[in-house]
């Protein structure tokens, strides 16, 4: 009995001791979200007062590409990654205490067996680890005491197998880092294919970044033959190895069953290794996965922690001259309208304005360098023709092409060195002359003091001006100044406004610094839902959608499986557009990947994610599907429902037009033809194309409705309702015959009154022989011989002589 006590209060106190441990933990959960409750707002980068920071910022990516082969443990934990909270994620192990330094036993030289000293002297040099100094082999050696100049005591720090391995693995990364630099320059289709062929040999050697770089190509077909099994296979040893790319990778493929057969299970445990690596992607994939419900609990507040680790990463790469602009196409807009280019430009079109350009015409000139400067709409970035075309427009006085300039150069570029100084001029001139994009530069150099002192003051008052003329940049900065009190009093209401009005000019940095207000309630009331879509569009914007316009490249040019992996992967990432056209190539039948039994059911998938994102199309395509059957059983309730959350939420004339339809059919819904005709209605006034359909969907409606109300009327018992004799008197049969013998009479009157009018044609007089002209006579006999000529009189009596004759 005793012992059972002292057990049970045991227990208690283990389970106090708990409670007490998880609620210590939330208050300084809690605490440090309320440190966290005035978040530093995005700007752009400070390339002088910032630039470590921004070097601490960008670790992410590195971390997430470039560190692939070490293994988890040794990985440092970038700036981005520290301070956040990572809500219902695998928590990570704690760090491994650090070890000390594992000293070498050199084999060979002259010491062999014993052990390294270090720091040891060699050449008046003290060294601290192994070195090759001194050996024309490259191999590493040790001394085994301090002064090696004195006692001559070493050692090799490697055996000789060790040694050709190290060597090995350094020419593989120096030919790898040549081979990288290389696709990096140039744009030739032929060329990357061969240097990627290189990259393949590179990665037999066991260099992780380089199999990491051919895996992905295989999967995805560029510039390689796509394999899927191979890259698989590449991406299995690169996961046992530690690598956040193939962890996510691995998780994509058990996710859209590639290769592999589909495991939601598998694919979210690879997601969530990948992610505990740095691996934006899997976050932004977690992100999308908790935000709808997809293989795991719907979680507002984790789609948050994820999406806003890689917001972070995100918006500190957002440059001064905007980065590269992105074109999201719809596979299914470009079948519905042939003609329509989704904002690409035709090469004809794209050498007529380059024609102008040389012409000297300024707006073709600032128009190009723009789309040279961003890229997108089918031109490729290129800052080298940009500033030759502001320069040639700024020439001639455009103060857009000068302010653009000085963007230019208070960015840099590979290209274009940074230059304070010559942005500043470039700033000053077109802002002299009233444009606002030089304004907001000149605000900028105030603000951060590039070739200028600080001063809040001037700049508040050029940012005051560009906003006022609706420059995006202005009104950004306005805000910030206004939510860190930079210059101005602190007006949380204030930076609401300004970032409200730059977010409608479509600004990163606008939704971004939005979406911190949101989550941390700043200003406005704390709203996680507004903060996750916020957070998702600014997420949307990074590097990884340029992946958007190479899909769209493969399936212009005929290889479907590859365009439909590229828009797969983006749709794991939560791209709207990317699940439509997915759904869309799915549709069409023209894949080899997936059986023909599969399209359907993975097409319905992609059309219900699409959907839930607010795609109009995509709805109707539900009910389409629920309609026909296709992926799933007929289930023509289902159809209406997504029919009616078309026409209701979106307007949709072409929803309308099915509900009534359906209404007339009574499929799914009670039958009913007025609100047939009413859904039709409304399809008309909703869009014009719906009219002539509707029209004869009405008269269709009408004709149906005429039938039908004749086949409800009985006609006999009608017809033996009615007493004549009571209507019409008891002898209303005589009277019936009087009228139609009358009648008859009348018709044949008329007949033979017809008959007697025709006259039978004359037969035709022989033509006269040819008479000599007669002499010309005086106006009156030429009147009297006129009159010898037979009248209508004449006729109308040789006529009357005929009928009498043939009587």
């Amino acid at each position: 009995m005793g012992h059972k006590t002292h057990l049970r209060t045991a227990r208690t106190f283990y389970l106090i001791t708990v409670l007490l441990t998880v609620f210590v933990r939330e208050i300084t959960a809690d605490e440090g979200q309320h440190e966290n409750d005035n978040p530093q707002l995005k700007s752009y980068q400070d390339p002088d007062s910032e630039e470590e920071e921004a070097h601490l910022a960008s670790g992410i990516v590195v971390d997430a590409s470039l560190t692939s082969g070490q293994p988890e443990e040794k990985r440092k934990p970038t700036d981005g990654l520290e301070g956040e909270v990572k809500e219902d994620l695998p928590e990570q192990p704690p760090p491994l205490e650090e070890k000390p330094k594992e000293v070498p036993v050199v084999n060979g030289g002259t010491s062999h067996g014993d052990s390294c000293i270090f720091p040891f002297r060699f050449q008046g040099n003290e060294y601290l680890d192994c070195t090759t100094d001194g050996r024309g082999d490259g191999r590493l050696w040790c001394a085994t005491t301090y002064d090696y100049d004195a006692e001559k005591k070493w050692g090799f720090c490697e055996t000789e197998e060790q040694a050709q391995q190290r060597l090995q693995a350094e020419e593989a990364e120096e030919q790898y880092q040549t081979f990288l630099r290389m696709l990096n320059v140039t744009s030739r289709k032929t060329q990357k294919k061969e240097l990627y062929e290189k990259l393949m040999k590179v990665a037999q050697k066991g260099h992780h970044k380089a199999m990491e770089k051919v895996a992905y190509s295989m999967l995805f077909g560029d510039y390689m033959n796509q394999n899927i099994t191979r890259a698989r296979e590449m991406f299995e040893k690169l996961a046992i190895e530690g690598s956040p790319k193939a962890q996510t990778a691995l998780g994509f493929l058990y996710a859209a069953g590639l290769g592999v057969n589909s495991s939601q299970a598998k694919a979210l445990v690879y997601y969530t290794f990948g992610a505990l690596g740095g691996n934006l992607v899997a976050h932004m994939i977690l992100g999308y996965r908790y935000w709808g419900g997809v293989g795991v609990p719907q979680s507002c507040e984790s789609a948050l922690t994820h999406y806003r680790l890689v917001a972070n990463q995100v918006a500190s790469d957002v440059s001064l001259t905007g980065g590269t602009a992105v074109q999201r196409i719809r596979l299914l807009d470009e079948v519905e309208n042939p003609g329509s280019t989704s904002g690409m430009l035709e090469e004809d079109l794209i050498q007529y304005y380059q024609f102008l350009a040389e012409k000297g015409d300024i707006q073709a000139q600032v128009g190009l360098g723009q789309l040279h400067l961003h890229g997108g709409r089918g031109v490729e970035q290129n800052h080298q023709r940009a500033y030759d075309y502001f320069t040639q427009a700024a020439n001639a006085g455009n103060t857009h092409a000068m302010a653009l300039l000085g963007k230019m150069y208070s960015e840099g570029s590979d290209y274009l060195p940074q230059d304070n100084d010559t942005a500043l001029q470039y700033f000053k001139k077109a802002s002299d002359l009233g444009n606002p994009v030089g304004q907001s530069g000149l605000g900028m150099a105030y603000l951060y003091g590039r070739g200028v002192q600080v001063n809040y003051e001037l700049a508040l008052k050029y940012f005051q001006k560009a906003a006022e003329q609706g420059w995006v940049d202005g009104q950004l900065q306005l805000g910030t100044m206004y939510y860190n009190g930079i210059g101005v009093k602190r007006d949380y209401k204030q930076a609401l406004k300004f970032f409200n009005l730059a977010s409608q000019s479509g600004h990163i940095l606008a939704f971004y610094n939005l979406a911190q207000m949101h989550a941390t309630g700043t200003g406005v009331m704390r709203s996680c839902h507004t903060a996750v879509e916020l957070f998702k569009n600014v997420c949307e914007r990074g590097r990884w959608s340029e992946r958007l316009m190479t899909a769209y490249s493969s399936f212009k040019e005929g290889d479907t499986d590859a365009a439909l992996v590229q828009y797969l992967l983006l749709a794991e990432q939560g791209y709207e557009v990317a699940q439509s056209n997915v759904a869309f190539v799915l549709d069409q039948k023209g894949v080899k990947i997936f059986t023909e039994n599969e399209t359907y059911p993975r097409a319905l998938l992609h059309w219900t994610r699409a959907a839930a994102q607010g795609y109009t199309v995509a709805r109707i395509k539900l009910g389409d599907y629920h309609f026909y059957g296709y992926g799933t059983d007929v289930d023509y309730e289902t159809a209406v429902i997504h029919y009616r959350l078309a026409s209701e939420q979106q307007h949709s004339a072409q929803a309308m037009f099915n509900l009534g339809y359906m209404h007339e059919k009574g499929l799914g819904i009670k039958q009913d033809i007025h609100l047939a005709k009413r859904f039709y209605d409304m399809a008309a006034e909703a869009s014009p194309d719906a009219q002539v359909p509707v029209f004869l969907a009405l008269c269709k409606l009408g004709l149906i409705y005429t039938l039908q109300y004749l086949q409800d009327l009985n006609l006999n018992e009608l017809v033996s309702q009615v007493d004549l004799d009571q209507l019409l008197g008891p002898e209303w049969d005589l009277y019936l015959m009087t009228v139609i013998a009358l009648l008859l009479g009348t018709v044949i009157a008329y007949r033979q009154r017809q008959h007697q009018i025709i006259v039978p044609p004359r037969p035709p007089a022989p033509a006269p022989a040819p008479a000599p002209a007669p002499p010309p006579r005086p106006p009156q006999e030429h009147s009297q011989g006129q009159a010898d000529t037979p009248g209508p009189a004449q006729e109308e009596e040789e006529q009357q002589q005929q009928q009498q004759q043939q009587q």
